[in-house]
């Protein structure tokens, strides 16, 4: 009755990441590679139509998947570290694991502090003008902000469904001239400055699907690249 266990536990935790995980990236990647695509081509009443019906229903759950994501993770996270000691984040697995990790969060940060507020608000405008009444005036910046949000999170999920695979499956060297210190801001600065533009930038080479996607394998070589060479 493994299944009662810790390791049954660890099971459960992976099936429900994994399961929401799932959900909360698809539905990203239909917001920005069909829904974003199809409103920029359709009339306005079929987008008012899909605001009103579709948008709400798909956005609870792109938020809660989001949630149950990140909270599964943070308690797998925290099993591990129980079991196996929390030097284990020095491994390869830990630095694989915890780069991936904070891509996720700082995408779960951004649909929950920024995509789901903006997006109400562009809801509630298109409300208001179906019934007859006037858009509001912060509806245009707050679409474009819930965008540049939603496309980041489209770039940071590329690298770091890289990431959490192969912190599994593609065990790399560690040894003892490992400068932490120095992979640390050198990630935290490429990652940071592209968080940054997400709350405050334009959208760049990120605004078209095309653009994102490529971008996002660019990013991933990059990464990928800087914790080869650093540890």
């Amino acid at each position: 009755m493994e299944i009662f266990t810790v390791l049954g536990w660890d099971l459960l935790l992976r099936w429900i990441h994994f399961l929401a995980g799932i959900t909360w990236i698809g539905l990203l990647y239909y917001f920005n590679f069909v829904q974003g695509e199809w409103f920029k081509e359709t009339d306005a009443s079929a987008k008012s139509a899909a605001i009103q019906k579709l948008v709400p229903r798909a956005l609870w759950w792109f938020r809660w998947a989001a949630m149950v994501t990140f909270l599964a993770g943070v308690l797998a996270l925290h099993s591990k570290g129980m079991q196996g000691g929390w030097g284990v984040f020095a491994s390869s697995y830990g630095i694989l694991i915890l780069t991936g990790s904070v891509l996720g969060t700082l995408m779960f940060l951004n649909v929950w502090l920024i995509i789901w507020p903006k997006q109400q608000t562009v809801i509630a405008s298109n409300n208001q003008v179906a019934g007859g009444g006037e858009p509001l005036p912060e509806a245009a910046e707050c679409t474009a902000k819930a965008g540049l949000a939603s496309r980041t999170n489209t770039l940071f999920s590329i690298p770091m469904l890289l990431f959490m695979g192969a912190a599994s499956h593609y065990p790399m060297i560690v040894t003892e001239e490992t400068n932490y210190t120095a992979l640390f801001w050198v990630l935290a600065i490429i990652i940071g400055i592209i968080e940054v533009n997400a709350v405050v930038g334009k959208p760049g080479p990120i605004a078209s699907v095309k653009g994102v996607i490529t971008s996002g394998v660019v990013l991933s070589v990059i990464l990928f690249g800087v914790i080869s060479i650093l540890i």
